[in-house]
């Protein structure tokens, strides 16, 4: 997983050298003296620098979100400050999928791309998930052909799954480990411990922008908001869609207006 970095503090070395068979000079002790003073300033500096570094850690932990295993749904493990949702993108990088990240990335907003493998099978595609990706994003893994795994062999969706974990790892170095199991959950693959390959399914709570209603940007903008689904540690589910990027700024807005945070992926736990 990406990981947001944390300044850190490296405490000053100083090492005296001393003339061999010679006494140091005035000018050299007092030398040594303000060098082993500035040392001594610079470690205590650091030293009370570690509770503040701590506690930003602490804080930066603090909304830790698990998966619950009945439904794979996420749920807050720890009591967080103001309630918080999960913005996932499906069916990515199609068309506007690296202007929803540059206008998340604007915001400082996290968010998952589930990335369908048709749309990396060409350099443009590849291209564009390396941008996403690039922008610091999540990169989820929603099979080869989108196909309805209902209807495979647990072989095949296995296949369907892992060829696309390394086809994205090729590209951008780095396996995807989430997976947006849906209503799939309960089928073959998701009971098999060889085909979980140590990644972290999650169903989403709720999503409109493929139903006709929703697809137009003020009306998907307003239920997404103002659902009466949303909860903290929901997980919305939209697409790379034109309708969605044109409501996405709005979304966050809403969002923001009704005191939610947004959910780091890097703050949830392995189910």
């Amino acid at each position: 997983m990406k990981k947001f970095m944390m300044i850190s503090f490296t405490a000053l070395v100083l090492a005296g050298c001393s003339n061999s068979g010679q006494e140091n000079s005035e000018a050299e002790e007092a030398e040594e003296t303000d060098a082993a003073n500035e040392a001594a300033e610079q470690e205590e500096t650091d030293t009370e620098s570690e509770p503040a570094q701590e506690e930003e850690q602490q804080s930066d932990n603090a909304a830790a979100y698990s998966v619950n295993e009945a439904d794979a749904s996420l749920q807050a493990e720890t009591e967080t400050e103001n309630p918080a949702v999960l913005l996932t993108i499906d069916d990515a990088p199609d068309t506007y999928g690296v202007e929803m990240a540059e206008k998340l990335k604007e915001r400082d907003i996290p968010a998952i791309f589930f990335v369908n493998g048709h749309f990396i099978n060409d350099e443009e595609g590849k291209k564009d998930l390396q941008a996403i990706y690039d922008m610091g994003f999540e990169i989820g893994n929603h099979t080869m052909s989108h196909p309805d795994l209902t209807s495979l062999s647990e072989e095949e969706q296995k296949t369907e799954i892992v060829e696309l974990n390394n086809e994205i790892e090729e590209i951008t170095g780095e396996k995807p480990q989430f997976f947006p199991c849906s209503v799939w959950y309960e089928y073959g693959v998701f009971k098999s411990a060889d085909g979980r390959r140590d990644m972290i399914w999650m169903n989403w709570t709720y999503g409109y922008d493929w139903e006709p209603e929703y697809q137009n940007a003020e009306a998907l903008a307003d239920i997404m908001v103002n659902t009466e689904l949303v909860r903290d540690g929901a997980n919305l589910l939209m697409h790379d869609r034109e309708w969605t990027n044109e409501a996405l700024p709005e979304i966050i807005d809403g969002f923001e207006e009704n005191g939610y945070d947004f959910i780091d992926p890097d703050h949830i736990e392995s189910n």
